[in-house]
C-alpha cells in the first residue's frame, strides 16, 4: 500500500480503515501511517461498538462521502476490530478519485 489506504481491484477497491467508535462526531479524519508501515484511513463515528452499530455508521458515512449506495460497500474483514477492510464496488479509478477528493 504505497502511501494509500486502498488497493484497486478489477471491480472496485479495498479500503483499509482505523475506526474510532463512540466519538463526538462522525468524520473522516485523514490518512495515517502506522508504526508497521501500513496506511489506513482514520474514521470516527458516534455510534457505539455494539451489535454492528459502529460498522453500519461507518458504511453510511463512507457511502455518503463517496457518493455510492450503501449496498456497494461491504465489510470484508475486521467485524469486531478497530482495523477494518471494506470492499467498495464500482469503477476503481472513479472511486479512487472520489476518495482522494475527500482527503
Amino acid at each position: 500500500m504505497a502511501g494509500q489506504p486502498y488497493r484497486l481491484g478489477s471491480d472496485g477497491l479495498s479500503l483499509f480503515l482505523r475506526v474510532t467508535p463512540n466519538a463526538g462526531k462522525d468524520a473522516v479524519e485523514g490518512v495515517e501511517t502506522r508504526d508497521d508501515g501500513t496506511v489506513v484511513l482514520r474514521i470516527r463515528v458516534k455510534a457505539v461498538p455494539d451489535k454492528g452499530k459502529a460498522n453500519a455508521a461507518v458504511v453510511t458515512l463512507l457511502a455518503k462521502a463517496l457518493g455510492v449506495p450503501k449496498t456497494a460497500i461491504t465489510l470484508a474483514s475486521g467485524d469486531t476490530s478497530r482495523f477494518k477492510t471494506l470492499a467498495i464496488a464500482g469503477a476503481p479509478e472513479a472511486l479512487a478519485a472520489r476518495l482522494k477528493a475527500i482527503l
